[in-house]
């Protein structure tokens, strides 16, 4: 082997290793954004915030796609994207709410979808309207009717409004953080298999 083709082959590895890198780079980066927006002292504002985290999931699918050779590359690319959207969310469900309030439930509005398909599963929301010491928050939403009409429920929110309010204890961001793990690793194992910079030229 010449010494051109051992520095093009261990370029070539270098970049395969880049891209296989690409969905938990952008994973930690979507991350450090979501925390920060949800909770640093000196956040931007909601339109600035999903604005920059839209664009930076758009890039990373993006870029998956076009390194990542074949069907694998768009798979992976709706798996990267999904990933990161939940990363999103375990951000939110652990961000801080600091304050916890006890509200009387003025009333609970079911809201159900269901999923395509004929045996799709059908999920119900049920939309708390509450009255709060000091008028917030004034509604919650959840997977589960949390009190009858005119019952007491203690919920937890941000002051500074930056996350939603949630009952207290329901925040945990497990879920959506396994979730995210097992795109990601589905991910990241399809870059390293399918790399276009991972193949040489016949």
């Amino acid at each position: 082997m010449s010494s051109t083709e051992s520095s093009a082959e261990s370029t070539s590895g270098v970049a395969s290793w880049g891209t296989a890198a690409l969905p938990a780079v952008c994973a930690v980066a979507v991350y450090a954004w979501s925390a920060w927006c949800f909770g640093g002292a000196s956040a931007p504002s909601t339109t600035v915030a999903v604005s920059v985290g839209g664009a930076a999931v758009l890039v990373a699918g993006v870029a998956y796609f076009l390194l990542v050779d074949g069907v694998t590359g768009l798979f992976g690319a709706l798996a990267l994207v999904a990933a990161l959207l939940l990363t999103v969310a375990a951000a939110d469900r652990a961000a801080a709410r600091g304050e916890v309030a006890e509200c009387v439930v003025v009333k609970v509005r079911e809201e159900g979808s269901s999923s395509s398909g004929d045996g799709g599963a059908t999920r119900v929301l049920y939309h708390h309207t509450l009255r709060c010491p000091g008028g917030y928050p004034s509604a919650v939403t959840e997977g589960h009717r949390a009190a009858p009409d005119g019952g007491k429920v203690r919920v937890a929110y941000d002051p500074r409004r930056r996350v939603a309010p949630a009952l207290e204890g329901s925040t945990s961001p497990w879920r959506q953080a396994v979730l995210a793990v097992l795109l990601l690793a589905a991910a990241t194992a399809g870059a390293r298999r399918f790399s276009r910079s991972g193949r040489r030229a016949p």
